[in-house]
């Protein structure tokens, strides 16, 4: 069994990186137990651990949108890493040829890196000029649409996609034990969904999430294209064609 000592010393290693401003807002806002933390916090209507609230204020704060962006929206464990190869794959098509095309030896995170977990986690500002060169850029990202800052009010492209809800709970029950820190018992199947169905978890509640970007997609259908996982897997053919015109 894990002593007090042995567990608060993670938790102080993570409040340390954290700026004043972050710890400050920390007091303020409602807190539950985490899925991949001691704790998660209410941030802006959604829940996310203390060092996410720390990079989606940077993100927020510093990052300026292009209207020819690509930002890949889901909730976790929906389909990201296909989303994010899939159009990788579609905006480079005439860019790679199939032997040496990235994404044959480089993940689909590393080139398609998300705003809050990659480019602005660790109180890191990058200069997306030199990292991204060409357009258009592509970014991913787990933050609900009333959040996406400078985002909301461009003209770029947004790709979200959403799945059965059963599917990802049940997928994220097991991604978030096996990352959970082993300082920290693990979630049982019961306990995760309740917090889960009460929307504590990552980025939730999960309807709330997904009503975001599909009411915007019914605002700006050219700009925001909805996507269902179950309509993908039965003919991705169909849908990745439409891509390009939405």
């Amino acid at each position: 069994m894990s002593t007090i000592t042995e567990i608060q010393q993670p938790v102080d290693d993570e409040e340390e990186k954290l700026s004043d401003e972050c710890k400050e807002l920390l007091l303020s806002l409602p807190k539950e137990r985490g899925w991949m933390t001691l704790d998660q916090y209410q941030f802006q209507a959604f829940w996310c651990t203390s060092a996410l609230i720390q990079s989606i204020m940077a993100f927020q704060k510093h990052f300026q949108a292009r209207d020819s962006d690509i930002v890949l929206a889901t909730v976790p464990k929906s389909g990201t890493t296909w989303l994010k190869a899939s159009t990788f794959a579609i905006v480079n098509r005439h860019r790679f040829a199939i032997q040496n095309h990235p994404l044959l030896t480089s993940f689909s995170h590393d080139l398609v890196p998300y705003l809050e977990w990659n480019l602005y986690a660790n109180n890191l500002l990058p200069d997306l000029s030199s990292k991204f060169p060409d357009q258009p850029r592509l970014f991913g990202t787990h933050i609900p649409f009333p959040s996406l800052g400078t985002i909301k009010k461009s003209n770029c492209k947004i790709v979200y996609i959403c799945r059965n809800p059963f599917d990802t709970f049940v997928s994220a029950w097991h991604f978030f034990n096996k990352g959970r820190p082993k300082f920290l018992a693990p979630l049982s199947l019961n306990e995760a969904f309740d917090m889960y169905c009460k929307g504590i978890i990552l980025f939730g509640p999960y309807w709330d999430h997904m009503l975001g970007y599909w009411k915007e997609s019914l605002k700006r259908p050219h700009n925001v294209l909805f996507l269902k996982y179950e309509d993908m897997k039965e003919d991705g053919v169909f849908h990745l064609k439409n891509w390009p015109s939405f």
